[in-house]
């Protein structure tokens, strides 16, 4: 089962905590790293997304821009990551990227991203977590009927750890995301060993 970093840096203790910790997480080679910086203005974001793509093409792996479709375009990155309303708006606009992800929170949205070309979707959020405090999970059975109905890979997030990454793992997601758990621990190889799961 595959591993996906999604990223933070407001929960590491300075930008250079920051590039460091994509640096160690980079090394583990998960399938995907997704810049998901969304809080930064446009040129905010591509400083910090030159860097963590100089990190990432050390490292032999790829960078997944989030959100920022020019920034993607301007810096050579053919990997793309939206919402579903920004991948919908901007459908026409994606033509260059070989790589799209599309988060999604409902079976309509899973299908339409996948009738509209999606590569792959994120679905969420399974479990409970800090992120989303005042919204319930949707929970296994959500994860579970989105599998069954794609063709494309699905990957989970939201809440999940080293005991709940079990129950992932018998449903037909192609993978997990992680935020949290790798952006705070001190060895994220720790982390991701204790997810891969030969399915």
């Amino acid at each position: 089962m595959k591993t996906v970093c999604i990223t933070n840096r407001k929960l590491t203790d300075n930008i250079d905590s920051f590039y460091s910790k994509i640096d160690k997480i980079a090394k583990e080679k998960p399938d995907k790293i997704i810049l998901r910086e969304k809080d930064l203005s446009e040129d905010e974001y591509e400083k910090i997304a030159k860097k963590c793509l100089f990190i990432c093409n050390k490292n032999n792996i790829s960078l997944t821009v989030n959100k920022f479709i020019n920034t993607a375009k301007k810096l050579n990155i053919k990997n793309i990551h939206l919402s579903i309303k920004d991948f919908i708006d901007n459908r026409e606009n994606l033509a260059n990227f070989s790589n799209i992800g599309v988060s999604v929170h409902s079976m309509t949205e899973a299908l339409t991203a996948e009738k509209q070309g999606a590569n792959y979707v994120i679905a969420g959020h399974i479990f409970k977590t800090e992120c989303k405090k005042n919204i319930p999970p949707r929970g296994i059975e959500f994860l579970n009927e989105i599998c069954e109905n794609l063709q494309i890979p699905v990957y989970a997030i939201g809440g999940i750890n080293t005991k709940n990454v079990l129950e992932i793992a018998k449903t037909k997601a192609a993978g997990v995301c992680l935020m949290s758990s790798l952006m705070l621990a001190k060895k994220p190889s720790d982390i991701l060993k204790k997810m891969y799961i030969n399915k």
